[in-house]
């Protein structure tokens, strides 16, 4: 078979991708898995944290990604990549909260691929700012779900689906060249 039909006839290996939107009070957290252009909701949820001390906030964080990682065994992880808060307190305690998801990804050997908020919104929804209502209900559509999932767990949700479409226009242009 020539080279340049191969890729029509092959069946892209599926990737399990976990994704992330960090929060210092509220952790989004959604794993898809992407077959060619076909992606299929496996978990979601908005991991509400206890108050009280950042570092104790920061161990519910990678404790509970751990067991989620140990759980679905994704592939690849997106993350949201800190925006430029007006208050620079609140960006250090997300960086901490990015921190501490990142940790758990690469103790488990997962690369990790970190999108702007604007880069996913532009991705899932067509606009770079695009409102959390029209994230969570392109979620809803693009993952066949019933119901919309909570802001955080859509947001991250979205953070995946983000790097799914990413990778499928990278396998598109290789096979192009």
């Amino acid at each position: 078979m020539p080279s340049s039909q191969s890729h029509v006839t092959s069946r892209s290996k599926p990737l399990v991708i976990l994704g992330i939107d960090p929060g210092s009070r509220i952790t989004g957290v959604g794993v898809i898995r992407a077959e060619g252009s076909e992606l299929k909701h496996i978990f979601s949820e908005s991991l509400k944290l206890p108050t009280g001390e950042l570092p104790g906030r920061l161990q519910v964080i990678y404790a509970r990604l751990a067991q989620i990682i140990n759980e679905t065994q994704p592939d690849i992880v997106a993350i949201e990549r800190v925006f430029l808060a007006k208050n620079p307190q609140s960006a250090l305690v997300l960086g901490h909260a990015r921190g501490a998801a990142m940790l758990a990804a690469v103790n488990h050997a997962l690369p990790v691929m970190e999108y702007s908020a604007t880069e996913i919104k532009k991705t899932v929804v067509g606009r770079g700012r695009a409102d959390k209502a029209q994230v969570q209900h392109m979620m809803r559509v693009l993952l066949g779900l019933r119901v919309a999932p909570e802001e955080d767990a859509s947001d991250a949700l979205a953070a995946a689906v983000c790097h799914a479409h990413h990778q499928q226009l990278n396998t598109a242009l290789r096979h192009a060249e």
